[in-house]
């Protein structure tokens, strides 16, 4: 068997050690030569919630020789449509990508892929970036979990043979309804991860700040209505029904929403959004495959999404260097609170 993480960035490092820690034959796939270089001389650091430097072989995208039976794909999906392209001759006869993507990534994969292909993965963890070859993992160590589910086609031996790979680093749930586990993950990534890019903050400055928190609430409370609208059944989260705990209709739930907010988020307050650290790169990010996912579907099934909107146009302007990454943009959201 031979494996890959295309994409070993924070969260593919933090996977790839994991998993050679654990002896699987994984090769760690990323673009940077820096981080390739340092990864394969002194190993993948991971550091904050757990500490451990581990072995790991790591190559440039041209170096990968196949045909891998899995490969990870932990990569921004604003260049999908090119990669999958160009991972598709390098699988095995019965290889699949697991997408470990943001937003639903799964159907855009499937029509270059094909059936039996596609399996789909929702992180329920975050890490950061340091240097090359050094990582942070972000989220308490007993909070770490995959919810995985297969695309058409995919067969339970394949899904057992993922399974049995990602159970190396931590507990993975097996989902029936993909689809209410991606809503669930986009939903905390939309509310989350947007709202903290569009105030250059983490997950704490959310959950935490007294201004924050209505909006917080305000923006699950629109991903839930869009998501109903599109039919999607929200799956639990960690073993927590979001929609009964954050969805609300009378002001007294929505107080109640905003009050465990920071309690929710406890195990994660330490997580820089992705989008966040892409922008201190200067790197264009991924807010259309996140809240604007919601504004699209929201568009197409009639619900406002007044607040993932305004993410959407604060996030961009902070892209365009037309806007500072600072807690001062939350000015632009005080008349939706």
């Amino acid at each position: 068997m031979k494996y890959a993480i295309y994409g070993a960035g924070s969260l593919g490092t933090v996977l790839g050690a994991y998993l050679s820690r654990a002896k699987v034959p994984v090769e760690l796939v990323n673009h940077n030569q820096a981080h390739v270089q340092a990864l394969n001389r002194d190993g993948a650091a991971v550091e904050g919630t757990v500490q451990m430097t581990v072995p790991v072989r790591a190559m440039l995208p041209q170096e990968m020789r196949g045909p891998y039976d899995v490969i990870f794909l932990m990569t921004k999906q604003l260049n999908n449509p090119e990669v999958v392209r160009r991972l598709c001759p390098l699988m095995s006869t019965d290889g699949v990508i697991v997408t470990l993507q943001n937003g639903i990534p799964e159907p855009g994969i499937q029509q270059i892929a094909g059936q039996g292909r596609v399996i789909g993965c929702v992180v329920e963890w975050g890490a950061t970036l340091v240097s090359p070859g050094h990582v942070r993992l972000t989220s308490a160590p007993d909070s770490l979990s995959f919810h995985m589910g297969g695309m058409d086609g995919v067969t339970d031996a394949q899904l057992d043979r993922v399974r049995e790979i990602l159970e190396n680093m931590c507990p993975v749930h097996i989902e029936k309804n993909l689809l209410g586990a991606r809503w669930s993950k986009l939903l905390i990534n939309a509310t989350f991860s947007g709202l903290g890019t569009a105030i250059g903050g983490r997950f704490g400055d959310v959950s935490e700040d007294r201004e924050m928190k209505p909006l917080a609430a305000a923006c699950m409370k629109e991903c839930i209505d869009v998501g109903h609208a599109a039919g999607a059944v929200f799956a639990p989260v960690q073993g927590k029904d979001i929609t009964r705990l954050f969805y609300y209709r009378t002001p007294v739930k929505k107080a109640l929403a905003q009050l465990i907010l920071p309690i929710a988020m406890k195990k994660h307050r330490e997580i820089e959004p992705s989008m966040l650290q892409d922008l201190k790169k200067g790197k264009p990010c991924e807010i259309d495959a996140i809240n604007g996912v919601v504004c699209a579907f929201g568009r197409q099934y009639g619900v406002p999404t007044p607040v993932n909107d305004r993410i959407v146009d604060v996030v961009k302007k902070e892209q365009a260097g037309e806007l500072p990454l600072s807690r001062e943009n939350i000015r632009f959201f005080r008349d939706l609170a």
